[in-house]
């Protein structure tokens, strides 16, 4: 980064049918400041409206993921608008409306406290490097976990394990994540992003349609419980099946090949 953000950026590249999102302002440890909330939610908007983006991948220039919010410039701003992230833009916490609808596969490595633990448990696929280093601190602050932190860790790990960390604040590894199931992949620092890029690659060369309906369904089963996702198999799977994408993969599955799908 350079002197030309002071405050940091928000970076964004699309790769094929990848959107990339940038974390950009290592000499702070990728500190959060209110000009980079704004610019992460339009960045997740940007990749919900961007028709030719199937799959997000978050990721944090630098040897840090985030050390959190630069929280003396952003405290004004949370009391201000009750959140860190605008209202009407895609919340990168996916906690309120617009809700991104599309998978997203981050990449985090060294520092990740408070609001990088809360973005990574709001993706769908964490690879994390093996030098993390992630604490919950707010307690420390004054404040609580306000990004989802308190539901997902609880989803994730149960109830003593979230609040081993919760209420004390202490820190842990990359080990401890991958066991309470915060990241699903663990590699050598400084090869995240690439097994990340792979990753997503992957989930792109599936059919997009699909796989929207898959990451749906499961978080109507954690909203509403198994039975409402129950409930609604059939009429999903009914609209998959007249799909272009539908018939394209029953195609290759008689020619023994790989799908080709456009997303129709």
């Amino acid at each position: 980064m350079t002197t030309a953000y002071p405050d940091g950026r928000i970076t964004t590249e699309r790769i094929d049918r990848m959107f990339l999102i940038g974390i950009d302002r290592p000499r702070k440890r990728n500190g959060f400041s209110p000009k980079m909330l704004t610019e992460m939610a339009e960045a997740y908007t940007a990749f919900e409206r961007d028709d030719e983006a199937w799959v997000g991948l978050l990721f944090a220039e630098g040897p840090h993921f985030t050390a959190g919010l630069e929280l003396d410039k952003v405290a004004p701003v949370m009391r201000e608008r009750g959140s860190v992230y605008p209202a009407g833009l895609v919340d990168p916490l996916s906690l309120r409306p617009p809700i991104r609808t599309k998978p997203l596969v981050c990449a985090v490595q060294g520092i990740c406290f408070t609001l990088g633990i809360e973005l990574m448990l709001a993706a769908d696929i964490v690879v994390a490097a093996d030098d993390c280093r992630f604490a919950q601190i707010e307690v420390k602050r004054g404040i609580m976990p306000a990004g989802g932190a308190t539901v997902r860790m609880v989803e994730r790990a149960g109830w003593g394990n979230a609040q081993r960390y919760l209420l004390t604040g202490d820190a842990f590894g990359a080990a401890e994540a991958l066991r309470l199931g915060f990241v699903q992949e663990v590699v050598a620092a400084g090869s995240q992003k690439q097994r990340a890029l792979d990753m997503a690659r992957t989930v792109a060369e599936q059919a997009p349609l699909a796989v929207r309906a898959s990451l749906l369904s499961s978080r109507l089963s954690l909203d509403h419980g198994p039975q409402a996702a129950v409930r609604e198999f059939n009429a999903q799977q009914s609209r998959l099946m007249a799909t272009d994408d539908a018939s394209e993969g029953v195609r290759s599955f008689v020619e023994r090949r790989t799908g080709r799908f456009t997303g129709r």
